[in-house]
């Protein structure tokens, strides 16, 4: 178990989505969520570029983040203000799963989250009502 790569995931969740150390993923990671698939670590950072530049006092919460082997388990809240003229605030529960190589590199991060892509799209237009 390598306690850096847990201190360095800590500290990049308490500034997300600004200034992650992306130097601790493999050139060919793997990412899921419910709403994208991809490989390579430049298409995971143009992801977080993106989260970065469209939304609005993003705030991530890791409620446990823990390694066991080459795996990396957490349980976050991950919430935001979109950008439209009503200004809703989003907010996503979920946990993700990164797989850790021999060089401790993170090969592969799977998020799943505890709502459906629904019930996400639902609080765009529940917040318009507020």
């Amino acid at each position: 178990m390598d306690m850096e790569l847990i201190e360095i995931l800590k500290a990049d969740y308490e500034r997300f989505p600004e200034n992650q150390t992306y130097s601790i993923y493999a050139p060919d990671v793997y990412f899921k969520d419910p709403l994208t698939e991809f490989r390579g670590l430049e298409k995971y950072q143009k992801m977080i570029d993106f989260i970065r530049q469209w939304f609005v006092a993003v705030q991530f919460d890791v409620h446990d983040l823990a390694q066991e082997g080459g795996e990396i388990l957490s349980r976050w809240t991950l919430s935001w203000t979109v950008p439209l003229f009503w200004r809703p605030r989003v907010s996503i529960s979920g946990r993700s799963q990164l797989q850790v190589n021999s060089e401790n590199l993170i090969i592969s991060h799977i998020d799943d989250w505890d709502c459906s892509r629904l019930d996400v799209l639902k609080q765009l237009f529940s917040a318009s009502r507020n």
